[in-house]
């Protein structure tokens, strides 16, 4: 399992990990506890709605498994 964690992609890890930051700003944001003024609350939306969606629409290969499905698929159509 650990061998498969350290397989990951940076960018995979950097994505989910601005996910979290986000969605964790906006729950302290909804319950009246935001880490950050008010002002910068259009901000922190904005920066929300941009990381879910590149987090969301950014392929994420994981797995072994996805990874050599990827490299056979790109082989076949002869990009790598």
């Amino acid at each position: 399992m650990i061998n498969k964690i350290r397989k990951i992609d940076k960018g995979t890890v950097i994505r989910t990990v601005l996910l979290f930051v986000a969605l964790i700003n906006q729950s302290l944001i909804m319950t009246g506890n935001p880490v950050i003024d008010s002002a910068y609350l259009v901000g922190s939306i904005g920066f929300s709605i941009l990381t879910i969606v590149i987090a969301w629409w950014k392929d994420n290969i994981i797995t072994d498994k996805a990874r050599k499905l990827r490299e056979k698929a790109l082989r076949s159509q002869r990009l790598i």
